[in-house]
């Protein structure tokens, strides 16, 4: 296929924008088919497993998702509005909320029907009374309209703010026409995962926040595929000249590369379909299939414009030997103290790291909702001008052989710790009950998740109890990322080592890898700790503070900055790998591949760190995180990981950086079909080097 691209380059070039049109066409409409609400518990959580129980008895959600604020004390007006809301398509029931505590205004709950679309009601009921002066709609499902209208509208602003800038950016770092190959090539990306996106949706519904990370990651890493390749083909120019030979050389060297880089990214990220919550699944199909997309479009791309441009695109050699040469000489500068270097680097990593350590977890709330939307102003002015319990509620749906049984579950749960009270049970039907508890504190915090524990423990004869409720909902979440980590986290790291061992032949070289991404990680997740729980930059970031950082964002944002500090680790280590089996000495490998890459990456995370760092922007704080998290790990790791953890260590290790047992390496030479020049053991000579 490659002889054949380079060969009719018109041809391909035809056939690219065919693809683009038809993907644009079937795929661009895949953001309203996902689904907007939800997706942060696991379905078959006794939570959820709750809510369709009381549901099924009783035809309606059991608990109002609509509130309506109606200014003022005439009593004509509230009857209008609940007549109103109650007419509306998939409101079941609608009752009085009660008056605030200096009577200015009344409340009118809304509960929707089982089964009805929450966006759609929601929006309905805000067209409803858009033109009613003293009348504010919010509520639950208002809420989750809100926050994806929003989500919509951020992601639209920060590719407005991101692509002036990575066009400004690629024109200075790829220069001139060059400019217009990750233009393209990042088109193709995007648009090609939403149409493998649309296919994916038919079998599993996806969330929509999976488009930021579509969007933002497709193209980062579209411009960093580019980018790499580019200065392969320059080198390859200096060398040959505008020949089929450069290309051919180019694609077949760093677009192996490209490969394994985009199979780390994808296998860390597919991880996090290992956790059940569709969220995070979401996010992990949606980042494997952008990786290797990106690769795909890159690697087949790429060659249509350096056949079509040829010469045009070699690079101004002064401003790029200058470059090379810094980086050659720091690295030299690096391996001269390599120990303390390392050492100095890992402690200062640490201390960056060290805030994640008490990171606390908290749910998405009301404060994620921008304060200019309705949902948001409802949730404060209840919480200010109505009475506040400071309860958290939990409903517990009881199938119960009979009443007796029902008031002895009640009784029982009446004497657990910080529940305020029980409810009179009340018979749904068909068997099953409803009996409502407040208890003490947020859904996050303490009391009320010791409540939920105790409640579950609970036992009684003739009497099935499945709880629900915000805390019961967060205590669900938090078990199941718990139960589930090991094995993802466990799995991120073996697919890792597994593809680093491919690409290299060393056992050494991944275990390493493995832990300076774990330090890079850490850092990341400790600037959100440090920023979001402790509150701080809200004027710059314009987010409102609940005391902790959501945990799916915390394992998004980790799989993220895992993936790609070993996509940048697979730029260098293959150059360094590439350079040692030319014969170089190990010192002189390293700092040759420094010189010959280190411009790349850092360009590559600059770059990238705009793609995704924009969504810092974004009003809603849980998809900031992911930005700001992500932005902060791309460039600790190519200005710290790769500038100095990196070249240290291997010069501390030398030759042992390469070791692989003789069973393994003939094992990995069966696998790839190639015969490494690489000894199975270093000589002293080399350990010492």
């Amino acid at each position: 296929m490659l002889h054949h691209i380079v060969d009719h380059p018109r041809r391909a070039l035809v056939v690219l924008f065919v693809f683009v049109v038809a993907a644009a066409a079937i795929g661009g409409p895949v953001a309203g088919a996902l689904s907007s609400s939800g997706g942060f518990a696991p379905t078959d959580a006794d939570s959820v497993r709750a809510t369709q129980r009381l549901e099924s008895a009783t035809g309606r959600a059991p608990a109002p998702g609509l509130a309506v604020l109606v200014d003022g004390a005439d009593e004509g007006q509230v009857e209008d509005v609940s007549s109103r809301l109650a007419d509306l398509d998939g409101v079941a029931e609608v009752t009085p909320g009660g008056a605030a505590r200096d009577g200015s205004s009344r409340l009118v709950l809304g509960t929707l029907a089982a089964g009805a679309a929450d966006e759609d009601v929601a929006r309905e009921v805000l067209d409803e009374f858009a033109d009613d002066e003293g009348v504010t709609v919010g509520g639950r499902a208002v809420a989750n309209l809100q926050i994806t209208e929003s989500v919509g509208k951020d992601l639209g602003r920060a590719e407005l703010l991101a692509m002036p800038l990575l066009v400004v950016l690629s024109l200075i770092l790829f220069g001139g026409r060059a400019a217009l190959i990750p233009v393209v090539v990042g088109t193709t990306t995007v648009l090609g995962t939403f149409l493998a996106l649309a296919g994916v949706n038919q079998l599993y519904g996806l969330s929509v926040f999976a488009l930021n990370l579509v969007i933002g990651l497709g193209l980062g890493l579209a411009i960093d595929y580019t980018l790499f390749l580019l200065a392969r083909y320059r080198e390859e120019l200096a060398l040959q000249g505008p020949t089929v030979g450069a290309i051919l050389v180019t694609m077949r060297v760093a677009g192996r590369t490209v490969a394994f880089s985009a199979a780390t990214v994808a296998t860390a990220l597919a991880t996090l379909t290992v956790f059940p919550m569709n969220f995070l699944k979401s996010m992990g199909i949606a980042g494997a299939i952008v990786a290797l997309v990106a690769a795909t479009a890159s690697l087949l791309v790429t060659p249509v414009f350096f056949s079509l441009m040829g010469a045009h695109l070699a690079r101004r050699s002064r401003g790029a030997a200058a470059a090379e040469g810094r980086w050659y000489r720091f690295s030299h500068a690096v391996m001269r103290r390599p120990g303390r270097i390392a050492a100095a680097t890992a402690v200062v990593m640490l201390v960056l790291a060290a805030p994640s350590l008490r990171a606390e977890w908290t749910p998405i709330d009301e404060t994620v909702v921008p304060t200019d939307q309705s949902a948001r102003v409802v949730s404060e002015r209840l919480g200010a001008e109505y009475a506040d319990t400071g309860t958290t509620p939990i409903t517990v749906a009881i199938r119960a052989d009979g009443q007796p049984q029902v008031a002895q579950y009640a009784s029982a749960a009446a004497a657990v710790r910080g529940v305020q009270g029980v409810g009179e049970p009340l018979l749904l039907g068909d068997g099953t009950w409803q009996v409502d508890l407040p208890v003490e504190g947020r859904p996050a915090g303490p009391d009320a998740q010791r409540a939920v524990a105790d409640l579950r423990a609970l036992q009684v004869d003739g009497v099935d109890a499945l709880v629900t409720g915000p805390a019961a909902a967060f205590v669900d979440q938090q078990s199941a990322i718990g139960d589930t980590l090991p094995l993802a986290g466990g799995l991120m790291v073996l697919l890792t080592l597994i593809v680093l061992w491919l690409m290299t032949g060393s056992v050494v070289l991944p275990v390493k890898a493995v832990i300076m991404n774990t330090l890079t990680v850490g850092v990341a997740l400790g600037a959100l700790t440090f920023v979001y729980q402790d509150g701080r930059l809200t004027g710059l970031l314009n987010y409102t503070p609940n005391g902790g950082v959501e945990p799916t964002d915390f394992l998004v944002a980790a799989a993220l900055v895992f993936a790609l500090s070993t996509d940048y680790g697979v730029f260098l280590l293959g150059r360094i790998k590439e350079e040692r089996e030319t014969g170089l000495s190990e010192t002189e490998a390293v700092a040759t591949g420094l010189a010959r890459t280190g411009a790349v990456v850092t360009a590559a995370a600059l770059l990238l760190a705009v793609a995704i760092g924009a969504f810092s922007t974004s009003s809603i704080s849980f998809i900031q995180q992911i930005g700001v998290a992500t932005a902060v790990g791309v460039l600790v790791d190519a200005f710290i990981v790769r500038s100095l953890l990196v070249p240290s260590l291997m010069g501390l290790l030398g030759a042992w950086n390469w070791w692989s047992p003789a069973w393994l390496r003939r094992i990995h030479d069966r696998i790839t079909g190639r015969q490494d020049a690489l000894p199975a053991r270093p000589t002293e000579e080399g350990v010492s080097s």
